[in-house]
């Protein structure tokens, strides 16, 4: 059975070594020209720990040996379901039996006035990774749009190449949908302190100023920030050009079944461009599993993707913190366990008697505990007066 895997990103890559294992004839397309690469490790390129050989997850021997036809710079820009077979950017017809999606999504550009300019920059792929460390020096002043993940981590890499750097973020905390305001503040703090990182929070950004450059990003309160750079790290749009054009069902992104079949079965999605059950996954590991799901389905076998509670983990070293589930609902109860002094905190919340969210932060090494809690959905009302405490204190209830 020929499988055309339109993206090499973690999960395409991964259904495509599933599916060439199984004996299958798998052609892999990636839009972009590197080598499959661990797009989880790109601020180690950033913050200069590591160059972009470091990264690639899939070298040419390893693809050849899996059996896999690798091609790198093929961007597909038409699916026709009908015939089977697929077009690229340079007008060859690529025929399949089976085609899967994983283009992943693309990086939100605010329509700000002087986002065109000079200097204005996105953190998704190797190459906006790229661009920044070839524009960043010390002392080199940088405006970093989002307080989420990866605003936080691209912001903490700057820093430590010699950047001054300042966060603005919409909300007045940041990681707000993974932190509730308590652990915000303490993470906004300690990456003061140890990353010697600016925020400017609850901020909007208005207008990026300059003529030939980038010179200040102005807010909405009349506040400027003067700037060499601005790094614009507000979010991501699942990638479903392709899959609309083709007529498949598309909502925030390809809507899949439980074996990540899109409405024409023999076109699979899989990873951040595919929604399943009204739901757009955002992280590595939902993506991944996901991939496995496809490769499973491809074999003829019958599988069922179940997502388990989405996970955050900050990737800046020294700084620990952690979240599952749930966080902050409206209609669960709190409870927290908090040492500011000492820089730890924690705060769960239950619904029914069960753990649905969990915020870790400074100490995270109960987080396979309180996940599993989740995943499992079991009753925690034996070991609520020692839940907090974690795992080695679940007995003593």
């Amino acid at each position: 059975m020929r499988v055309l895997v339109i993206g090499a990103g973690p999960a395409g890559t991964r259904c495509a070594e599933r599916a060439a294992a199984a004996g299958m004839s798998v052609t892999l397309c990636g839009a972009e020209p590197a080598l499959p690469y661990d797009r989880v490790a790109l601020g180690k390129v950033l913050s200069g720990q590591a160059d972009p050989p470091a990264l690639i997850s899939h070298d040419a021997a390893r693809l050849c040996h899996a059996g896999i036809t690798y091609r790198p710079a093929t961007r597909i820009t038409a699916l026709d379901v009908a015939s089977r077979t697929a077009t690229t950017a340079r007008g060859e017809t690529l025929p399949f039996d089976r085609a899967v999606i994983a283009t992943g999504s693309d990086a939100l550009r605010l329509p700000l006035p002087g986002a065109d300019l000079p200097g204005v920059h996105v953190y998704r792929s190797i190459g906006d990774v790229l661009a920044l460390r070839r524009s960043v020096t010390t002392g080199t002043r940088v405006a970093v749009i989002g307080g989420g993940l990866l605003g936080l981590e691209a912001a903490a890499c700057l820093s430590q190449r010699g950047a001054r750097v300042t966060v603005v973020h919409a909300v007045g905390w940041p990681m707000e949908r993974q932190l509730d305001p308590a652990a915000g503040a303490l993470l906004a703090k300690q990456l003061g302190a140890a990353r010697r990182l600016s925020f400017a929070m609850p901020a909007k950004s208005e207008a990026i100023e300059g003529e030939t450059h980038v010179r200040a990003l102005r807010l909405a309160d009349g506040r400027r920030l003067p700037c060499d750079l601005v790094v614009m790290a507000v979010g991501v749009r699942p990638s479903i050009a392709l899959a609309r054009a083709a007529g498949l069902d598309v909502a925030r992104g390809i809507v899949v079944d439980d074996a990540m079949r899109s409405s024409a079965p023999e076109i699979l999605a899989i990873g951040e461009c595919a929604e399943h059950r009204g739901v757009v996954c955002g992280l590595v590991a939902p993506a991944l599993a996901m991939a496995e799901t496809a490769a499973a389905t491809l074999r003829g076998e019958a599988a069922t993707y179940a997502p388990r509670p989405d996970t955050a983990a900050l990737k800046v070293s020294g700084i620990d913190v952690w979240s599952a589930g749930e966080i902050e609902p409206a209609d669960a109860e709190a409870i927290t366990l908090s040492d500011t002094s000492a820089g730890r905190y924690r705060r769960l919340w239950l619904r029914g008697g069960r753990l649905i969210g969990a915020v870790l932060y400074g100490d995270t090494a109960d987080a396979p505990f309180y996940l599993s809690l989740m995943a499992d959905g079991r009753d925690v009302g034996a070991i609520r007066a020692m839940l907090p405490f974690g795992l080695a204190f679940q007995d003593a209830a």
